[in-house]
This record gives C-alpha cells, structure tokens and sequence, in this order.
C-alpha cells in the first residue's frame, strides 16, 4: 500500500503552514497528501444546545478539510490531496494516524520577536508516540524559507535549497536516522551538513589543567568518528555532497546555529518503552524549541 504525507490540520495558521509544507513534500516524494482533522467530541449537555448541536458540529468540522484541500490542489498542482476526519484526543488520534503514513507533518507556534517554535502539548505526545517520522513546521513557514536568496538578496523558491542539517550522534549512529536525512538531501539536490557535538569525558573535564595537545587529541578523535560513521552513507549516496562538522560543546547549540541557513533540520529519537511513558531526549527538545527550519524527527531503536 502507498504511503502519504499525511498533515494535522486544525484551520490554526501553524497548521496551514504545515499543511502547504506538507504539500510540497509530498511532490518531490511523488506520494498523495492526507489531510486529517481531529475532531473531539462535545459532551452531551452542551451537544444539546442550539448553537452547538451535532448538525452544527459537523458543518464546520467537515468545513475545514474541505477548504485546505481545495486550496492546496490549487496551489500544488499534480498533487493527489485527500481528507480525513477522525474523532477522539488528538495526541493519540494524530500518533495513529502516523504510523500508517510515510511521515506526519505538524503545525508549531512561532515564538513572538524570536526565532525558533514553541511546540504545544499535543505535538510533543503525538511525536513521542508516533513510530514513523514527524515533522514540525513554525507558523511562518513559507516555501522561500527554504532556499537560497536570489543575487540580489530576495527570497525565492526558484534558486537551490539550503543544506539539509543532520544532528548525529556518533556513538549510536543509526541507519533510519541517517538515510532519512541524505534522502532528504538528495531530493532536494543539495548538501547536507552532519553536526556533532562533543565534550570531553567527564574523568578530563574535571580535576585536570588546561591541555591544549589533548583538546586537540580528542577534537581529532572525534572527527574522526563522524567521518567513520558517514563513510557509508557517502558511498551510498554519491551525488550528495556532505559537510561533515565536528564541534566542541553542545550538541543541541550547534544544531540550533546550522539550522539557520537550513531548509529541513534531522534529529533523532530513541524509542523508549518503559512505564513512565515515551521519552524525547534533550537535545532533540531543545532543537524543536528553536530551531528556525522545520525539524524532522526520526525515531530509532
């Protein structure tokens, strides 16, 4: 069975602009869009009010999906758009519809005079709980975000991409993670930018004096760990050119700073089972927070 790009769209400006990313994912991956509107239920003594009745509630939640879907055939020609309505809490209704989706595209709030999202609740749960790729896109995303300017400085979405910015663990450097992001990379006929972020054990960190030969002993050491864990990928992909960046400090900090001039930032997320519920590590949380790119979230075993 074919798989989607299935987008949560609710009518909030974050989610329309998920749902215009979404569209132009689904053409450069050649899959249909799905529209899915989460609906909860009105409980029964408000349902019985005149201006809250079932009719009413109906009218406008099949009202939304229609319209989105209307525009984006519009504005996306060639892309096979379809809708979904499905009622229950979103978290969990979004998390399902994920894992029957090639990846699911999320709204997040832009953070007002900064750069960055604030992702609410719902989003979180939903990309904690979803086994497939969830991407999570600001308010004002719009197409030319994600491209180059154009020689005189204006934005456009005629000239190539950004790199694509892959946030690498080098100690658990899993396969999903990094396909998706050279896949990512190759469709859009760009670079991709591999971050890594080291630190020093703690047994060097403390206690010890300044060394600039074993700073740069394990600068090396580390660069080369990232270079071992791509050497693969590049031959798999030979038509992607890749930047490797080992820096010195945190993690979360250097992804956030490539993710500047980037059209699509990769994170990862280790998939807990445990009894206190699913687990988003820090630096992919912190990524989320603040990165002005969308982020795709891939989770690994």
């Amino acid at each position: 069975m074919l798989r989607s790009i299935t987008v949560g769209l609710d009518g909030s400006r974050e989610s329309r602009a998920a749902a215009e990313w979404a569209a132009r994912e689904a053409k450069l991956r050649g899959l249909p869009l799905k529209i899915v509107h989460v609906w909860e239920p009105v409980p029964e003594p408000m349902a019985q009010a005149p201006l809250l009745g079932a009719e009413t509630q109906q009218h406008w939640t099949e009202r939304i999906p229609r319209e989105a879907a209307q525009g984006l055939r519009m504005r996306h020609p060639g892309v096979d758009v379809r809708t979904e309505q499905v009622s229950g809490h979103p978290a969990e209704a979004l998390a399902e519809a994920a894992n029957s989706a090639e990846l699911l595209v999320l709204g997040s709030r832009g953070l007002s005079g900064l750069g960055g999202s604030m992702v609410g609740s719902v989003g979180l749960s939903t990309l904690a709980h979803a086994d497939r790729p969830v991407v999570l896109v600001r308010a004002l995303e719009v197409a030319a975000d994600e491209h180059e300017a154009d020689p005189v400085g204006v934005p456009s979405v005629a000239t190539p991409f950004l790199p694509v910015v892959l946030g690498l663990d080098v100690e658990h450097p899993d396969e999903t993670l990094i396909e998706f992001a050279f896949d990512a990379a190759r469709r859009r006929a760009t670079s991709l930018r591999v971050v890594h972020g080291w630190n020093p054990p703690p047994y060097y960190a403390y206690g010890t004096p300044a060394n600039p030969a074993l700073h740069e002993a394990l600068a090396l050491g580390d660069a080369e760990a990232l270079a071992e864990a791509v050497r693969p990928w590049r031959r798999k992909f030979p038509d992607v050119e890749v930047i490797e960046a080992s820096r010195y400090g945190s993690a979360a900090v250097h992804v956030v700073e490539a993710a500047r001039e980037a059209s699509l930032v990769v994170v990862g997320r280790r998939m807990r089972r445990n009894p206190f519920g699913a687990h988003i590590g820090h630096v992919t949380h912190a990524v989320l927070h603040h990165s002005t790119a969308p982020v795709a979230v891939v989770p690994h075993g």
